[in-house]
């Protein structure tokens, strides 16, 4: 098996694989190796955890992650933002309906979303990078399985 949180990140780039506009160009990676030819797409990966002590003697710890869904899109200037919020739309919602991630998680948050346009040049870059803030609990001595 694998940590929890990379079951919570495969899972997530589950979710988001199969969307309207970007099909499977769903990545588990930061997005620094896009060309063209892979857009638009979707990177799905973690950032900072902190974990506290919640059950002395089971010894569970409560994880906090930061996942990251950033959908990088390129077009024309004048339908950028709307093709990204639309991408958007479908990305929320097909996590929304997984609210526990398949039983890995106690809950996962859309916590902001920030968006980045760049309209220099023949063609639009556009980004927005959708941050889930997700709780979830492993036992000190078993990081694989969530609890």
């Amino acid at each position: 098996m694998a940590h929890v949180r990379q079951q919570i990140r495969d899972r997530v780039a589950t979710l988001v694989t199969g969307l309207p506009v970007t099909g499977a160009n769903v990545y588990k990676m930061r997005r620094y190796a896009l060309d063209d030819a892979k857009l638009p797409a979707i990177c799905v990966y973690s950032n900072d955890e902190s974990s506290t002590l919640i059950t002395v003697g089971t010894r569970t710890l409560r994880r906090v992650i930061n996942i990251m869904v950033d959908i990088v899109i390129k077009g024309a200037s004048t339908a950028v933002s709307d093709t990204l919020d639309g991408i958007c739309v479908s990305a929320e919602e097909a996590i929304a309906a997984d609210f526990t991630l398949n039983g890995l998680a106690k809950s996962c948050i859309l916590s902001g979303t920030e968006i980045n346009i760049n309209v220099e040049g023949e063609s639009s870059v556009a980004s927005a990078r959708l941050v889930y803030v997700v709780e979830y609990v492993t036992t000190i001595d078993d990081v694989e399985t969530a609890r």
